[in-house]
């Protein structure tokens, strides 16, 4: 674990480096013009673009992933497109991937719904000479050169430290997620195994499917709360899954006595928590995603790091494969920071 972190951090300083010796200016944050400075490698050609591919592309949570690609293209001097499939559709966001490679963009940034699903286009992508780096929600398996996002698994356990103390040790708890998206089953097994360790008399009573939907969230939590009707806390392992949650105990008015933990920071989770109906939410680092993972694909493209001769060839990543982008527990007591 100590190694992942120090990798990461050496990774991240060097880009630093690289983006305060030779960075850009756009004229516009997503859609910059101009030409390339000679003997400034950190500067794009006129109509460089990149692109990020979502799932479930109208929701709030991927706007601050997108900031920080655009602040990236700001200085690098070149152009960002956002995209994605508008349903939580598996089918729809490889046929939005497979378009876009079709495009021949200098690079694509791409959160995977489903890794296995995802892991051919992203290949094909890699293989057509356009790098891709996965962002939020890996596809491991896949070419793809480097991941940036949460630590799942830690941030699980995080999740369980904070909850379990909330009870004193002792109590029903539910997990709410969406099994089958890689970045959630790891967050709820993480979730599993710190609360058996550092609480075993936290019991968890059920795992339930919340579909990544507010309106079914609330539907599974209503039979919760009547199946265990001494449920003390629930963990959702996603926004909506949380803001669902939030609304079927408010409305079985046990919003005094259940403690609830979710995930990111839309602003119906932080206005929820300032209004008491959530306890805690587990914030991540989004902006550092797109802004990195932008930093990364333009690297690649530019060919800029060698750390041996033919790396392509000797398969040796020119940037760091993993970047822990950390997370923050939101209460009552911080999350005033985070709704301004």
């Amino acid at each position: 674990m100590r190694f992942k972190r120090l990798t990461a951090i050496a990774g991240i300083v060097g880009m630093l480096t690289l983006a305060v010796v030779g960075c850009g200016t756009a004229q516009s944050t997503a859609s910059a013009s101009g030409t390339a400075q000679s003997g400034n490698a950190m500067v794009g050609q006129p109509n460089e673009t990149y692109y990020m591919v979502t799932f479930l592309s109208g929701i709030e949570y991927w706007k601050g992933v997108y900031a920080g690609m655009q602040a990236a293209a700001k200085n690098l001097n070149v152009k960002t497109v956002y995209t994605g499939g508008p349903q939580y559709d598996i089918n729809q966001e490889v046929t939005t991937l497979q378009q876009v490679i079709a495009k021949k963009p200098a690079g694509i940034l791409v959160t995977a719904i489903n890794a296995k699903a995802l892991t051919p286009a992203i290949n094909q992508a890699v293989e057509a000479g356009i790098p891709v780096i996965s962002f939020d929600s890996d596809a491991p398996d896949s070419e793809r050169y480097a991941y940036l996002g949460t630590s799942n698994y830690e941030a699980g356990q995080v999740a369980a430290k904070f909850l379990g103390k909330q009870l004193n040790g002792n109590g029903q708890v539910a997990i709410v997620s969406t099994p089958g998206e890689l970045n959630l089953d790891q967050r709820t097994q993480g979730f599993k195994d710190e609360m058996a360790q550092a609480y075993p008399n936290v019991k968890i009573v059920a795992v339930e499917n919340g579909n990544s939907d507010q309106i079914k969230t609330a539907q599974v939590t209503s039979t919760l709360l009547q199946t265990y009707p001494q449920l003390a806390g629930v963990f959702a392992t996603e926004a909506d899954e949380g803001t669902g949650v939030a609304t079927a105990v408010k409305e079985a008015k046990k919003s005094d006595s259940i403690k609830i933990v979710s995930f990111d920071t839309n602003k119906a989770t932080l206005e929820q928590i300032q209004q008491g109906l959530v306890t805690a939410t587990i914030a991540q680092g989004t902006w550092n995603m797109g802004y990195w993972g932008l930093m990364d694909a333009f690297t690649i493209h530019h060919d800029l790091l060698h750390p041996v001769a033919n790396w392509q060839e000797a398969k040796v990543d020119p940037v760091p494969p993993s970047v822990d982008t950390g997370v923050t527990v939101i209460t009552k007591d911080n999350v005033g920071a985070y709704l301004q």
